[in-house]
């Protein structure tokens, strides 16, 4: 089963400094079809102005990955943690027992733009953890690049969740593909570009929501950026 999610029917929000853009229900978008798939719980495309953020707030038991496409986003937590996320890095923070944390987007004349991605963790009350990881572009490049795993698997950051999440970049003649353990979830959300998933188009902002599916090939792409994940049914 592969049903495409478009872009435009996502959940929107528009607060002025912040404009963001909900693939499943959050916060006052609420549509009971789509409160999250498998483990993937959250997927919010934001854009933060300049000289604006989130200010300090908690949460609990969630693995929380930030991915940056523009910009830098700016980091703060209570285990100390004070980081700049550019493009090209993966954070993982580990919410467990409780966490408090900002980001803000400290430029003058630029704003950031990121993916916030929640996934339900395996354990609960855990100590709370950060990881931050570089993956640069030739490691995307023309394939699908392992950046989070349960084991850490291939350098990628660890969750503590049964979820791995795939990077690429992919254009003109590039081909990808990912083989899904029988009985798992996938969730392929197009970052930017054009793409095909198992011969269905995707445009940027869409996802290919997928069940029962052991394997995805990725094709015609156009500058595509690509989020993979295989997740617990």
């Amino acid at each position: 089963m592969i049903h495409i999610r478009r872009s435009e029917d996502r959940g929107l929000a528009d607060h002025g400094w912040l404009h963001s853009q909900h693939s499943f229900s959050f916060a006052e978008y609420f549509d009971p079809k789509w409160m999250g798939w498998g483990n993937l719980r959250v997927i919010n495309e934001d854009r933060i102005a300049p000289g604006t953020g989130f200010g300090t707030h908690g949460h609990r038991d969630m693995e929380i990955i930030s991915y940056v496409l523009q910009g830098e986003l700016a980091h703060q937590d209570s285990m100390g943690n004070v980081k700049g996320i550019p493009p090209g890095d993966v954070q993982r923070m580990s919410a467990g027992g409780g966490v408090q944390h900002s980001e803000f987007n400290h430029a003058p004349n630029a704003t950031t733009h990121f993916l916030q991605i929640w996934i339900e963790p395996n354990v609960r009350g855990i100590e709370p953890s950060y990881e931050q990881k570089t993956f640069n572009t030739a490691e995307k490049t023309g394939r699908l690049r392992l950046v989070a795993s349960p084991n850490g698997a291939d350098g990628s950051v660890t969750l503590h969740a049964d979820a791995a999440l795939y990077a690429g970049l992919l254009d003109a003649d590039h081909r990808a593909e990912l083989h899904i353990a029988p009985g798992r979830k996938a969730y392929v959300h197009l970052v930017r570009g054009e793409l095909k998933v198992n011969g269905q188009a995707l445009r940027s902002g869409d996802a290919a929501v997928m069940a029962d599916e052991t394997l995805i090939e990725l094709s015609d792409a156009k500058d595509a950026e690509v989020l993979v994940f295989d997740l617990v049914a």
